[in-house]
């Protein structure tokens, strides 16, 4: 099992998730961040990490966010390894719990 970057992190990013990663699983993106499912050891430390509440257990993701299993999987296999926070978008708390964000996502 892995956990699963979903929808709220489009355009939040606010990456206190990567800081508590034992193994350095996120990946990221323009303006969005992933989990490699093949690294994550399913520890659940970035989970309550996360400000926009982002995150889930792959057994327990809304049904409406299941498609970010595979988005997970697939972008981080090209975007590259994070292992350290970096900075937030400016805009971040806008973007957070605003709904329909997956055509804003930025591959």
């Amino acid at each position: 099992m892995t956990f699963v970057v979903t929808e709220n992190c489009i355009k939040c990013k606010y990456q206190d998730c990567v800081e508590v990663c034992p193994v350095d699983c996120f990946y990221e993106g323009p303006n969005f961040l992933v989990i490699h499912p093949d690294e994550c050891i399913d520890c659940a430390l970035c989970e309550p990490e996360c400000p926009a509440n982002a995150i889930f257990s792959e057994d327990e993701i809304p049904a409406d966010q299941k498609d970010f299993i595979k988005i997970n999987a697939d972008l981080a296999e090209i975007w590259p390894n994070i292992t350290e926070k970096g900075e937030q978008p400016s805009d971040a708390a806008e973007w957070d719990g605003k709904p329909n964000k997956r055509p804003l996502l930025e591959r």
